[in-house]
């Protein structure tokens, strides 16, 4: 499997296509990293240094792998955050080639945008592109529950309301979604759960919610996600497997007391997933 991965990049810790080339790459999938900015490290500092990558470099850089004959084999094209305004058109061009070489290849977007603790934390033009050009071409979108939300003008709060949140987006364009932190008044106490929704049903499974929030976590869930359901085209599978790799992640993290993902030290939990978590149908 080839993945074209078109997303930020830092040299310290664990974020973009920092956070979703190795595990991608752990499991066997070839990932071709395009950068939209080349930061010293993730804003959540709230200091750091580097460029963004101006939208026509990033069109170039692009344009010179399709150049080399290689869009034929690219299976997925998966995007997290896209920084400036510019880089939403170069994705949905880039998509649009992609598929023109490969009509079986499919756009997986992780319409990055904020959260329901921080709200938004990206340009406030960001959200409504994502919303109004970007997601309508992607087939797989995995927002959080906040993310969900603004995207469909819904307000998810529980299991069903949720669900419907998630019809409505996927009556925007894309087939599949899996919502990342599903938050519930009815859940069981100190869980949190995810939702993956396609054309065969709806699944959901429950975690442990861990007292910690790691940048990079909903990246590397992307990009596993993306993989395994592309390989197996199995939502459920591709849940449990995602799930399982991304607690052990985070439970290693938690357990280190460092700030950053414990990325390197964690990769077994990506090639041999102990699938510790099942996930129920529901729907």
């Amino acid at each position: 499997m080839k993945i074209l991965s078109i997303q930020s990049a830092v040299a310290h810790g664990h974020v973009g296509n920092s956070a979703a080339v190795f595990p991608l790459q752990r499991i066997g999938v070839e990932v071709l990293p395009v950068y939209t900015v080349n930061f010293s490290n993730h804003t959540g500092y709230g200091a750091w240094r580097g460029p963004m990558i101006d939208p026509s470099d990033v069109r170039e850089v692009v344009t010179g792998i399709e150049e080399r004959g290689v869009f034929p084999q690219i299976d997925a094209v998966l995007s997290g955050y896209q920084g400036g305004e510019g880089i939403a058109d170069v994705i949905i061009d880039a998509v649009a080639r992609v598929k023109a070489a490969n009509p079986d290849a499919v756009y997986a977007c992780d319409p990055v945008m904020g959260n329901a603790k921080s709200g938004c934390f990206v340009a406030p033009a960001i959200p409504v592109l994502l919303r109004d050009k970007v997601v309508p071409v992607a087939d797989i979108i995995t927002p959080n529950q906040f993310e969900l939300g603004f995207l469909t003008g819904t307000e998810p709060s529980d299991l069903q309301s949720t669900l419907a949140s998630v019809d409505a987006a996927r009556a925007m364009g894309p087939s599949t979604v899996l919502v990342t932190s599903v938050e519930r008044p009815d859940c069981e106490e100190g869980t949190i759960e995810m939702l993956a929704v396609d054309d065969k049903g709806a699944w959901l499974v429950a975690t442990p919610q861990l007292p910690m929030k790691a940048n990079g976590s909903g990246d590397v869930t992307a990009a596993l996600f993306t993989a395994h359901y592309v390989s197996t085209g199995d939502a459920k599978a591709a849940l449990e497997r995602t799930v399982s790799s991304v607690f052990d992640l985070l439970q290693r993290t938690l357990d280190s007391g460092d700030r950053e993902l414990q990325l390197i030290e964690s990769q077994e939990f990506y090639a041999h997933p102990r699938l510790q978590f099942t996930a129920r149908q529901v729907r």
